[in-house]
């Protein structure tokens, strides 16, 4: 819409803001839920296949409204999203989440950015899977290492530093970026159907 001659996109923002927040709640809360299923329950948790879906919001996101708006839309969805699951999850897995989530989105915003003028679908199925591997490793580093030093910054925060030490994160981790890579695969054609309508809406169009 255009106010005084600007353009405005902050109404246009709401339902990718609330749409990121909410992917990103019902992650930390599957998170924290082995699949039960094939002998998967130690390399697998079902937060592994609903975060992928965050990657794809972001990209679309940034197709429409640039990268500028984008990392407002992550700023925005970090802080719902870190809220919600304080109250839903842990505080651990919410700081954890969110540092993880905040780091690895501005990661793929600045990725695709580089690479959105090539075919359309290099953009997003690069970024996604290097963004994934950064948010791996700093979400299941942050919340559920028992490292004597990660113990002592979160005591600081005050925050509850228990932890299981048998709990097989190390091999989640993996498992959860390995799903990460084939999920922004599958995401590809998801991304296309969805780049057309994107492209055919009405309304501001900064990207």
């Amino acid at each position: 819409m255009l106010i005084n001659g600007k353009v405005v996109v902050w109404p246009a923002l709401f339902w990718p803001v609330t749409l990121m927040a909410a992917v990103v709640l019902a992650a930390n809360i599957l998170v924290q839920y082995p699949v039960q299923w094939a002998g998967l329950q130690d390399w697998l948790t079902w937060g592994a296949l609903s975060y992928p879906f965050a990657f794809l919001i972001t990209d679309l996101t940034h197709r429409r409204f640039g990268a500028a708006l984008t990392r407002r839309m992550i700023y925005c969805g970090f802080v719902v999203a870190v809220v919600l699951s304080i109250w839903w999850a842990t505080p651990r897995i919410a700081l954890a989440s969110g540092l993880a989530f905040l780091l690895a989105q501005l990661l793929d915003v600045s990725i695709f950015a580089r690479l959105k003028a090539r075919a359309w679908w290099v953009a997003p199925l690069a970024s996604s899977i290097i963004a994934s591997g950064l948010d791996t490793a700093l979400f299941f580093g942050l919340a559920f290492s028992c490292a004597p030093a990660l113990a002592g910054i979160l005591t600081a925060l005050g925050i509850d530093t228990a932890c299981t030490a048998d709990l097989p994160w190390v091999q989640w981790a993996w498992a959860d970026y390995g799903v990460k890579v084939l999920m922004a695969l599958a995401m590809v054609g998801p991304y296309g159907l969805c780049l057309r309508w994107v492209r055919g809406l009405q309304g501001p169009r900064l990207a």
